[in-house]
């Protein structure tokens, strides 16, 4: 290495840039002043970097050229390789390289380049040719072509431009500081991401686009990862809609299948069963002769061949189908049945729901339901999403009540009026765990009278009983169909919500909270619509209370104090531990509950509240999906800690203590709290601008 007099090059912040390079875990750095000792470069580098000094240093300033290499002057060069072992240290305590081992640091820090840039320096996602870049110091922002920012940062953090330029065309950085920057080449960079899956999940982008990749990725694949083309019956029988009833059942006999589809030519028009042949046209002595078209079930809801047996699995378990047309560019490509399912694996949902829709008494239904928890760990390890997860969960306790309600009906006869039984919380949401307790009501037709109502006192009696027997524990605030708050016809109903929305006191926020999102479980489903849609006109629009609703999710702020440190629990059972369902799942819940409210949005789940509020641009894009994802992230942390206490020997819990979290989910979490936060004050600004 030759000396070109480096002290007196002109470019005082890159003489800078050296005098305060931190080479060693105790950051000892060498000033300006300490400078004028050295007599030469040579012993200048020694005392920062030791016996092992680099074998080369490249000014990276294009318009100064201060070294040679090879006997060459070296100008816009783009490597300045100091010591292997302060590269590796400060790697080490970078997220999400502290995931890596020493010997995979230690290899790293060999290929890694370094580069000087001023500030106003503008990366491009065609200027990193894949790779990662890593700022060592200064800072630098995210922004794209229309100028938006999408992200402030500094030391410390890493981005990869070209695959963030997939997702945001003309996605560029921007130095604010002069700055150092590591650059790792996109062979190791790839090499990497495919060593290590937690290094692979964290890179999308800052702050919401990390939660974001993380709320999107998937475990590895498992058997119920596989697409339902792999195990659809392919060779479809079919007949016209003009074809006899008896033709039909001719065709499913001679194939030996249990259900035929109806088309015109390519154009899937109905489908017919087995059970349809039976219920439609065997029991009731219906005309064999008349056209098939005459008992289908026309315009049957199908799937697409992309799809996962899990999303066949679910569809069929939200559904109650037997039976799901598979399509491709809508042509029908194979059809899929439960018994397809089953076979696959026995311990599927849809195996469980068809089983509890058969028991005949509350004992055998707890035997069907005590599998539950090793079933969620099974899903949990298996990859299947919290969103997911929730909604079987929801579809087994909704089959649990139906069948519940079915058999208190066997005992007191059929229901003197129509009625509809509700369910609020997580259960109405779609959003159900273990270990939940109930949240119910009743919803009756009008013009009760006494024996009516005892009839309907019964069965809610009846069935909360049977929903406790099955692990659906009693509502310690009462909030159960048992009571007569909760048991209602429907004009006693809309006077409550009236009298909720007019005058929204501390205990009728509460309820609100609780009631509004409520959804049909079993029964007449047009009494929950009609309920729903009073409800939502006295809302919407209701400045008062939408205000009131506002003071009640501001009251949790995100748990996360000075220094973004996490705020726990100081004492008692929980002590050091964070309650992730009440300080950060529920926070998000009211935040869209408010929101969907407002804007007079029917849909209950909250992710279909997020997508109804960015369709009807009643909320940005940007802030839909940043709080879809921030709830992703919170509920696979949350449900991820169960599966660990189960596996203890414990039961789940909502409560988990942030310290034995690895590092990256902890700053997973950090950014997703953030992000409530941010949405919290978008509700403040909103509904309680006076505050």
């Amino acid at each position: 290495m030759a000396c070109a007099g480096f002290w007196n090059c002109p470019d005082r912040t890159l003489r800078a840039v050296v005098c305060v390079w931190w080479c060693r875990p105790r950051r000892h750095f060498i000033t300006e002043k300490q400078r004028r000792s050295f007599r030469c470069t040579k012993r200048l580098l020694g005392k920062i970097f030791g016996a092992n000094r680099p074998s080369k240093l490249v000014c990276c300033t294009p318009a100064f050229e201060c070294y040679q290499q090879d006997g060459q002057a070296v100008t816009n060069a783009p490597t300045l390789n100091p010591e292997l072992n302060s590269i590796r240290d400060f790697l080490a305590e970078c997220i999400p390289f502290d995931q890596l081992t020493e010997a995979e640091l230690n290899r790293v820090a060999a290929v890694m380049e370094i580069s000087y840039h001023r500030q106003g320096h503008v990366f491009h996602p065609q200027d990193d040719g894949g790779g990662l870049r890593i700022m060592r110091s200064g800072a630098a922002e995210l922004r794209v072509d229309n100028d938006q920012l999408i992200d402030r940062f500094g030391e410390g953090v890493s981005f990869n431009l070209l695959g963030l330029s997939q997702e945001q065309p003309g996605i560029r950085a921007t130095l604010i500081e002069d700055s150092l920057v590591y650059f790792l080449p996109e062979p190791e960079y790839q090499k990497i991401r495919q060593q290590y899956r937690d290094f692979d999940r964290f890179f999308h982008s800052q702050r919401s686009r990390r939660v974001r990749r993380a709320a999107r990725h998937e475990p590895s694949p498992s058997e119920m990862m596989r697409s339902v083309s792999g195990l659809m019956t392919k060779k479809l029988l079919k007949v016209s809609p003009r074809d006899s009833i008896q033709t039909a059942a001719q065709v499913m006999s001679q194939g030996r299948i249990s259900s035929v589809l109806v088309m015109e030519g390519e154009q899937l028009l109905g489908i017919v069963t087995d059970r349809d042949l039976r219920s439609r046209a065997v029991a009731i002595g219906v005309d064999v002769s008349l056209p098939i078209e005459s008992i289908m079930t026309p315009n049957p809801e199908a799937i697409s061949a992309d799809d996962t047996l899990f999303d066949a699995i679910l569809f069929m378990t939200q559904k109650g189908y037997h039976h799901i047309p598979v399509m491709e560019q809508d042509m029908v490509k194979g059809i899929i049945t439960a018994s397809d399912l089953m076979l696959a694996r026995r311990d599927d949902p849809v195996y469980l729901v068809q089983h509890i829709g058969r028991q005949t008494s509350v004992d055998d239904l707890q035997k069907m339901v005590k599998p539950l928890p090793d079933l969620f760990v099974q899903w949990v390890q298996a990859g299947i999403k919290s969103s997911q997860v929730g909604k079987i969960l929801t579809a087994v306790s909704d089959a649990v009540t139906s069948r519940l309600i079915f058999l208190a009906e066997q005992e007191l006869g059929p229901a003197p009026v129509p009625f509809c039984w509700l369910g609020f919380g997580s259960q109405g949401r779609g959003e159900q765990l273990l270990n939940a307790d109930q949240d119910n009501a009743l919803l009756i037709a009008d013009h009760l009278s006494p024996a009516d109502e005892r009839w309907f006192e019964q069965l809610a009696h009846r069935v909360s009983d049977g929903l406790n027997a099955c692990g659906y524990v009693y509502c310690p605030g009462k909030v159960m169909a048992t009571t007569d708050e909760w048991r209602q016809t429907l004009r006693g109903w809309k006077t409550t919500v009236d009298r909720w929305t007019k005058s929204p006191t501390a205990d009728a926020v509460m309820r609100v909270s609780i009631f509004f999102d409520l959804r049909a479980i079993h029964g007449d489903a047009s009494l929950c619509r009609e309920l729903q849609a009073h409800m939502l006109k006295r809302a919407s629009g209701n400045t008062i209370f939408l205000a009131a609703l506002a003071e009640n999710v501001l009251d949790t702020p995100p748990p996360l104090g000075i220094f973004r440190r996490f705020v726990v629990e100081r004492n008692g059972e929980h002590r050091d531990e964070l309650n992730l369902k009440k300080r950060a799942v529920i926070p998000i819940v009211d935040i869209v509950r408010i929101h969907a409210l407002a804007h007079g949005i029917s849909e209950v789940n909250t992710i279909e509240r997020l997508h109804k509020l960015a369709q009807t641009r009643a909320m940005t894009i940007n802030d839909s999906r940043n709080l879809q994802d921030a709830l992703q992230v919170i509920m696979q942390t949350r449900i991820e800690g169960q599966v660990k206490h189960l596996l203890a020997g414990k039961p789940p819990s909502n409560y988990l203590n942030p310290d034995e979290l690895p590092k990256l989910v902890r700053k997973q979490l950090r950014d997703a709290f953030n992000i409530v936060g941010d949405a919290q004050q978008a509700v403040k600004l909103t509904y309680r601008p006076g505050l």
